[in-house]
C-alpha cells in the first residue's frame, strides 16, 4: 500500500500537469463585445447598503489541519495548524459570508473592473478563502509557496479548468456566467478548499472579521441582497436604496442552521475528507471497476454541500 502510494505521488506533476492541458488550461477571454465602458446610471443619485453579519450560538472549535502526509507544508507551522469553518470573533461578529445582490439589477449592464483579484496559496492554504468576482473580470491564481499545487475548479455554468502550478507562479483566469457559489480546491492537498461567487454587477462583498460588508454606489431602487455561508446557507433581504443615503441591514445565522443548512454550491466539496484526492479518486476506481468517477475527484460527504 505505502509503495502504491508513493508510485501515484512520483507520478502527480506529470499527471496533473496532462490534467492542466486536457482541461483547457489556456489564456482566459477577454470581455465580450459590447461591454459597457462607464456605469449605467448617474452615479450622483446612488446610495450604499451597508451591514453587519453576526453568529448567534457557539460555534465549532477550530479544526486542526493534518499536514503529516506533506511535510513541506507542515513545515511552515510551529504548531499544528486549525481553519475556523464558522469564522466568529468578538461578540458573535461572522467573517467569511459573501453578499451580493441578487435581485435588482437585471436591466442594467456594468463595465468589467480592469483590476483582478487575486487568490493566493500560501502556507498550503488559500488566501482569502472567500472571493467575489464580476462575469468576465479576470483574477489571479497565484502560488506562493513554490510547491507544486493542483486548483481544480468544477463549477455547473461555467467552463471548469484544472490547473497544474509546481512552481511560484500566477495563472490569470475568468468565469463567464453568474454563479454562486464555486468551489476550487487542490488535487495535491485535500484540505485546501476556497470559494469563488460569479455575479454580473459589482455589488459585492465578503464580511470581515468584524463582520461588516458595504455595497457602495447602488442606483436607486428596491433589491434583494443575499448573504451565502458555506456551512450555514443563505439568508436574502429586501432593500431600498435611495439617493445619497445608507441603507442599514443586519443577517443574523445561528448554530441550528448547521445540520439543515442548503448551500448552493457547484459540485460541493466535504471539507472534513482530508484524504489525498489521487488516492480517493484510485479507490473509488477500484471499488466501481470502471471510470464513473473520472470526471469527480472528491468525496461528497453525508453532511452534504459544503
Amino acid at each position: 500500500m505505502q509503495g502504491t502510494r508513493s508510485l501515484i505521488r512520483i507520478g502527480a506533476p506529470a499527471l496533473l500537469l496532462a490534467v492542466a492541458v486536457a482541461c483547457g488550461d489556456d489564456a482566459p477571454d477577454g470581455p465580450p463585445p459590447g461591454t459597457p465602458a462607464e456605469m449605467p446610471f448617474d452615479e450622483g443619485t446612488a446610495g450604499d447598503v451597508q451591514g453587519s453579519v453576526v453568529f448567534e450560538g457557539t460555534p465549532p472549535s477550530p479544526e486542526p489541519l493534518d499536514m503529516a502526509s506533506e511535510p513541506d507544508c507542515a513545515a511552515m507551522y510551529d504548531e499544528t495548524p486549525t481553519r475556523d469553518l464558522i469564522k466568529v470573533s468578538g461578540d458573535g461578529q461572522l467573517g467569511d459570508v459573501f453578499v451580493y445582490v441578487s435581485e435588482g439589477l437585471e436591466d442594467m449592464q456594468f463595465p468589467i473592473p480592469e483590476e483582478g483579484t487575486v487568490i493566493d496559496q500560501q502556507g498550503c492554504r488559500y488566501i482569502p478563502h472567500i472571493t467575489g468576482v464580476m462575469a468576465n473580470q479576470t483574477f489571479v491564481l497565484r502560488n506562493s509557496d513554490g510547491l507544486l499545487h493542483n486548483i481544480n475548479a468544477r463549477p455547473e455554468v461555467n467552463r471548469p479548468f484544472n490547473i497544474s502550478q509546481p512552481v511560484n507562479m500566477d495563472t490569470e483566469r475568468t468565469f463567464a456566467q453568474p454563479e454562486v457559489m464555486i468551489p476550487l480546491r487542490c488535487d495535491v492537498h485535500g484540505w485546501m478548499i476556497s470559494y469563488v461567487g460569479v455575479v454580473a454587477h459589482p455589488y459585492h462583498s465578503v464580511s470581515g472579521d468584524d463582520g461588516s460588508f458595504d455595497l457602495s454606489t447602488l442606483p436607486p431602487g428596491e433589491y434583494v441582497v443575499t448573504a451565502w455561508h458555506s456551512q450555514l446557507g443563505t439568508q436574502e433581504q429586501t432593500v431600498t436604496v435611495e439617493t445619497g443615503e445608507v441603507a442599514e441591514i443586519a443577517f443574523t445565522f445561528d448554530e441550528g442552521m448547521l445540520a439543515h443548512a442548503d448551500v448552493p454550491m457547484a459540485d460541493p466539496i466535504d471539507p472534513h475528507d482530508h484524504h489525498h484526492p489521487l488516492d480517493v479518486r484510485a479507490r473509488r476506481l477500484a471499488q466501481d471497476g470502471h471510470g464513473t468517477h473520472e470526471h469527480g475527484g472528491h468525496v461528497a460527504g453525508p453532511m452534504g454541500p459544503r
